[in-house]
């Protein structure tokens, strides 16, 4: 298994990958319609093109991926993802430290929701620090997390 930056043609796998890996988030609030299934591949394509996205192969198989972005020191990382039959094997933390390995030195900013405990879990173990709330609905609350 490897963790490498992705390339463009890369982008229509990791999309695919990212609406099957949320369906999970999608059942924790009973919604199909949350962001990351709403995405497309313009977006995501914005999203290469001002930042990193890192894939993690095995064999010819794109299994994880993330992405970050730097603004003004911060490195805001985001869509971080396994693919269900590989998760709970330590993956999700592969790809975290090597997302910050692409931006040394820097704030580390990262947010969820407070439904996704067990990603709350894992980024607290990483050592992240939830800094801010923020409600966007009765049942939507945000947490932002900081590392660095």
């Amino acid at each position: 298994m490897n963790i490498i930056k992705a390339e463009q043609k890369d982008l229509q796998e990791i999309l695919e990958l990212q609406y099957l890996a949320y369906q999970s988030e999608a059942a924790l609030f009973k919604d199909k319609d949350i962001p990351p299934l709403r995405e497309t591949i313009e977006d995501l394509t914005e999203e290469f093109n001002i930042g990193t996205v890192l894939k993690m192969v095995t064999g010819d198989k794109i299994i994880g991926s993330v992405r970050a972005h730097e603004k003004n020191g911060t490195a805001y990382i985001g869509k971080l993802m396994v693919h269900p039959d590989h998760r709970c094997k330590g993956y999700g933390s592969m790809l975290l430290a090597e997302i910050e390995k692409c931006y040394p030195g820097m704030r580390y900013e990262l947010f969820t929701s407070t439904r996704s405990e067990d990603n709350i879990r894992l980024y607290r173990k990483l050592g992240y620090q939830i800094f801010d709330r923020k409600e966007i609905s009765d049942e939507l609350v945000f947490v932002y997390l900081e590392k660095g």
